[in-house]
């Protein structure tokens, strides 16, 4: 879910749109507390954006950096 000012939200109304239609919610915010939510009038099946949101809490919370190979990670066990 992305996340705008009033500001930014207001100067890029039409790129917000575009993302409802894409299936993505954007968060309006003012002085950093949130006013208001645009969401896309038919939900889709999953939301891909709370899973891309949701996997990058993991990787913020696991502290992983780089990219890793599975082939190594099988080897080591880990998967």
């Amino acid at each position: 879910m992305d996340k705008l000012s009033i500001y930014d939200a207001k100067a890029h109304f039409s790129e917000v749109i575009e993302r409802a239609q894409s299936g993505r919610s954007t968060v309006i915010t003012k002085r950093g507390c949130v006013v208001a939510k645009v969401v896309p009038a038919k939900e889709s099946a999953w939301d891909r954006s709370a899973v891309l949101d949701e996997a990058e809490a993991l990787r913020k919370k696991l502290k992983a950096k780089g990219r890793f190979k599975i082939a190594d990670l099988i080897a080591a066990g880990r998967l």
